[in-house]
Order: C-alpha cells, then structure tokens, then sequence
C-alpha cells in the first residue's frame, strides 16, 4: 500500500471510514437521496419536500429527522414552518457528481441544480 512517505496517500483512520460509511448509508436509500437533491437546489419545508419526492409528510420527516441527526441537513424556524437545507457543502458535492454522471451514463440530462446561498456549493 502506498504511504505518505512514498507520495501515495495514507489510509484514513478507522473512525473516519465508519463516519464516511456511515453517511453513505444514509443516502443509500432512494428517498434520502432524492431529500438531499431537492435541497441541494434549495431550501424547503417538508410539505414542499413531499411533494417534490412523492412522499407522505410522516415519512419524509422521518427520513429528515434521520439525515439532521446525522449532520447532513440543518432547519431553521420561519414563523411557524420549519424549513430545512443541506449542512454540508461537500455533500452537495458528492451527491451532484453522482447523481449526475449516473444521469449522463443513462443518456439524461440531470437538472442543473441551483447554488446554495451562503454554502459556496
């Protein structure tokens, strides 16, 4: 295996694999995903979030409560609706590049996704 001492790269300590994994875990699900695409384009509520994933209010909450006790998504309070965006620039990232070249791969064209203000994604 290469190391740092060689110009290759050093393998991440286990703790950090288990957070990657464990992150990646929580996209693996079709819905997640879709959640952090939709507010990879921009903030939402969560009745705007089912409506745009085609999920009932109850589960893309849960799927949200899940993805912010991860630290993959934070919310906000305005007046009364609780409005939630992506916390992680580098996850836009990630989520952006895969979603798109597995888009491309399959001959479509996937949305270009608005930048996240204040995010620098």
């Amino acid at each position: 295996m290469p190391t740092a001492a060689d110009g290759g790269f050093e393998d991440p300590p286990a703790e950090v694999l288990a957070e990657a994994a464990a992150a990646f875990g929580l996209l693996a699900t079709p819905a997640r995903l879709h959640i952090v695409w939709a507010l990879s384009q921009g903030e939402s509520d969560v009745t705007g979030l089912a409506d745009r994933v085609g999920g009932t209010l109850p589960s893309v909450s849960q799927h949200l409560t899940k993805l912010k006790l991860a630290g993959l998504v934070r919310s906000r309070r305005e007046g009364r609706r609780q409005v939630y965006l992506v916390d992680d620039p580098d996850v836009v990232t990630v989520v952006r590049l895969m979603v798109g070249q597995l888009a491309e791969r399959a001959g479509h064209a996937p949305a270009r996704p608005a930048r996240l203000r204040g995010l620098g994604a």
